[in-house]
């Protein structure tokens, strides 16, 4: 009798066992690339379901003969170029121009934008506003914050972080003077940059810093720099207009780009 009763309680226990098993022999298929962390790997997948087998049946045995998941060797981005990945879509078929497309601008006479483009960062550096552009404009604004901006200011004030723009499309005249010709600010291919802001809160100033020292210095780099990606170029020694800012264009012409 007490034999028969061994064999019936070897069983009840041994079936429970079995059925706290199940599901890790048989497991059900994971989502992939969903979760963070989660990298589809059906060895992970196994070891979940076996913890939780083990965690739910008292008889399971301590250790599972299932072989331990090989760690993740994937390289992980570092939190500080995640933070310097500008927010936003891609546009003008390049990566580094975030912002986005809009809807055709039209205005009086040849005023407006066939394709425009609102741009919101160029090569991780933020506008201080969303400018108005067409992609060519976009396009030599990247190039030139890229090949120019972000090694002529290097660590200074922690490195730059921003552009102050303080004018992009707008329908008017040059410098808006009566019955001057058409600004290239009206076909969206202009932009006004007036500061480079960096990481300290400071900013390095056309108004403020154009002929003083070290900042002077990296201004009038910057300004020669940028003729070449764009067409126009016009700085505090051009003319009144531009004292507190560079205007920068991609007029075209013959000559040349036009600098001063």
């Amino acid at each position: 009798m007490r034999h028969w009763l061994a064999s019936v309680t070897a069983v009840v226990v041994l079936g429970g066992a079995a059925a706290a098993y199940a599901p890790a022999s048989s497991p059900r298929p994971q989502p992939r690339g969903v979760v963070a962390g989660d990298h589809g790997s059906d060895a992970t997948a196994d070891a979940v379901a076996a913890s939780v087998a083990a965690a739910s049946a008292p008889t399971a045995p301590a250790r599972s003969l299932r072989p331990a998941p090989r760690p993740d060797r994937r390289p992980v981005r570092s939190a500080s170029v995640a933070r310097r990945a500008p927010a936003g879509a891609a546009i003008c078929g390049n990566r580094d121009i975030r912002g986005e497309s809009v809807a055709r601008v039209t205005g009086n006479g040849d005023c407006g934008i066939a394709r425009p483009v609102l741009v919101s960062s160029v090569s991780g550096v933020q506008l201080s506003t969303p400018a108005l552009l067409d992609c060519d404009a976009a396009k030599a604004l990247n190039r030139w914050v890229d090949r120019s901006v972000l090694d002529r200011i290097g660590r200074t004030g922690g490195g730059v972080t921003g552009l102050r723009v303080v004018a992009h499309y707008a329908c008017r005249t040059r410098n808006s003077q009566p019955g001057a010709k058409l600004s290239e600010h009206a076909r969206g291919r202009a932009i006004d940059i007036a500061a480079f802001q960096l990481a300290n809160g400071t900013e390095i100033s056309v108004l403020d810093d154009w002929d003083r020292g070290r900042p002077g210095r990296i201004l009038k780099r910057l300004h020669d720099d940028a003729c070449g990606p764009f067409g126009t170029v016009l700085g505090p020694d051009s003319d009144r207009h531009h004292q507190d800012h560079f205007h920068l264009d991609v007029a075209s012409y013959r000559g040349g780009p036009y600098c001063r």
